[in-house]
């Protein structure tokens, strides 16, 4: 009580604190209006998965929850027959207040992570995923629904990001494509409400290895945003050609010496070379090579490029720390950078946004081991994507409320600032906050449960099986880059 009656008196007195909860209010107002059938039922279930004791397992245990005040049945109906406005709520996440960087820099982190569902043999759309088993190489191909994610990144160590956009990604996607114009529409919205206007530095986004980042970057040529990706350590890079001589003959050469990653005693003098001091990681240093780039072939994302195949230059570094947490040997870290030319400062920024990254992570753990993004049982794919929003609505408003919610803290806990808590310890205080914010579902109406099937007659309509992965040719290799990079 006393604790509640300090967060009450925060509320009277202290504006900022009032500001949060107005940001809180409007979103919960909006996201109402986002939700075009069945509202009321969806957002009472969006309420049970805020406030449910302990972390959500399945999609019938949130009916007896005191925020959802209907029945099971309108539940799943909800789920498998809603709708729900997905451009508006974009808009809306869009439209909320956003983790900037130090420089006032927003920094995008882009990553997909699959909802598995080895066991649904009629549910369609699915794909094999890539997951990682238990001890060291034990990678597993599983079928499933692969969600490419965009969030902001905050600075600093934190388990908070702000996500932006969630696309499932079909048998006849490419992820390359995909995701480019995934972050296009993103930086649009951006754009569009006032975040990113004409002057400001340009946006980061940064990507793990499992992109083709040069190709990413010539894809979104023309945006104000910049690119930083993870190269895998047997790529291949190439220089600017070197000067000619003057009566040199034959047809000029478009690519300069060869950088090998895998050997790094080959690669010529850097251009760079920074060092940092970190508390974490010891001593990171940086080296880089201004105006490094792949040499293209006509396969995979470039089969069907016409003309000639563009040079795409960028920086590369290599990042080599002291030490890992957990007692691990470091190895170097390769990234590029879609920035030539880059500077001191324009390195050390790349490779410690590429660090944020990981914070997604954070991310994925929480909706899916806390808010149970991936504990239903879902055969439709649009029910899925439905059941996706609705659980990363539940994540932005806790983001939203972790300066209002009370620390409930277990008794082995340590106490953390209201700045400090976690998703999970702000989940905790969510429902004692549920009260002071707007409540637009209506109360339910009194029903009869319909009939249901007739007892001994069997389902005339079964399910057909699903194939599972791609459904387009592509014989042709996935990479980017010849046998020589």
């Amino acid at each position: 009580m006393i604790r509640q009656k300090a967060v009450e008196d925060s509320l009277a007195h202290d504006v900022p604190i009032v500001e949060h909860l107005g940001v809180l209010c409007r979103f919960r107002q909006e996201f109402y209006g986002c939700l075009t059938r069945r509202a009321d039922a969806l957002f009472e279930l969006t309420d049970a998965v805020l406030c449910a004791d302990g972390p959500v397992r399945d999609l019938v245990g949130l009916s007896p929850a005191a925020e959802h005040r209907r029945g099971h049945g309108a539940l799943y109906g909800a789920i498998n027959h809603g709708r729900v406005e997905i451009s508006r709520l974009r808009r809306a996440l869009a439209g909320l207040p956003l983790p900037r960087a130090a420089d006032g820099r927003i920094v995008l982190g882009v990553d997909v992570s699959p909802w598995l569902r080895p066991d649904a043999a009629t549910s369609p759309g699915r794909l094999f995923c890539h997951t990682y088993g238990r001890g060291k190489g034990n990678a597993q191909m599983i079928p499933g629904w692969p969600y490419s994610f965009v969030a902001a990144l905050e600075p600093g160590r934190t388990s908070w990001t702000a996500p932006l956009d969630a696309v499932r990604l079909g048998p006849d996607d490419d992820l390359t494509t995909v995701t480019a114009a995934q972050v296009r529409d993103v930086v649009g919205r951006l754009a569009a409400v006032g975040h990113h206007t004409a002057g400001d530095p340009n946006i980061l986004v940064v990507f793990d290895a499992g992109y083709d980042v040069t190709r990413l970057a010539f894809l979104l040529a023309g945006l104000p945003v910049d690119l930083v990706g993870r190269l895998r350590s047997d790529r291949v890079f190439r220089l600017p050609v070197l000067p000619r001589p003057p009566k040199a003959s034959g047809r000029p050469p478009r690519h300069g010496p060869e950088l090998p990653l895998a050997d790094p005693a080959s690669l010529p003098t850097p251009t760079v070379t920074t060092t940092t001091e970190t508390r974490r990681y010891g001593t990171a240093v940086a080296t880089c090579w201004d105006r490094a780039h792949p040499r293209l072939t006509r396969r995979g994302g470039w089969e069907h490029h016409t003309g000639q195949l563009p040079i795409i230059e960028g920086t590369l570094i290599r990042l080599v720390v002291d030490r890992l947490p957990g007692e691990r040997r470091p190895k170097p870290v390769w990234l590029w950078h879609s920035t030539a030319d880059a500077g001191s400062a324009d390195v050390d920024r790349a490779w410690q946004a590429f660090l944020r990254r990981f914070d997604l992570e954070h991310t994925f753990r929480m909706v899916k081991q806390t808010l149970g993004w991936t504990a239903p049982k879902i055969r439709d794919p649009a029910a899925a994507d439905r059941w996706t929003w609705l659980v990363l609505t539940a994540y932005t408003q806790l983001r939203l409320a972790r300066a209002l919610t009370t620390d409930l803290r277990r008794p082995w806990e340590r106490p953390a600032e209201p700045t400090r808590l976690t998703p999970a310890r702000a989940r905790r205080g969510f429902r004692n906050l549920r009260p002071k914010t707007p409540l637009p579902a209506r109360a339910p109406k009194p029903a009869r449960p319909g009939p249901g099937r007739p007892p001994g007659r069997t389902n005339r309509r079964p399910a057909i099986i699903q194939p599972v992965g791609k459904t387009t040719d592509r014989s042709t290799a996935a990479g980017s880059e010849g046998p020589t990079g």
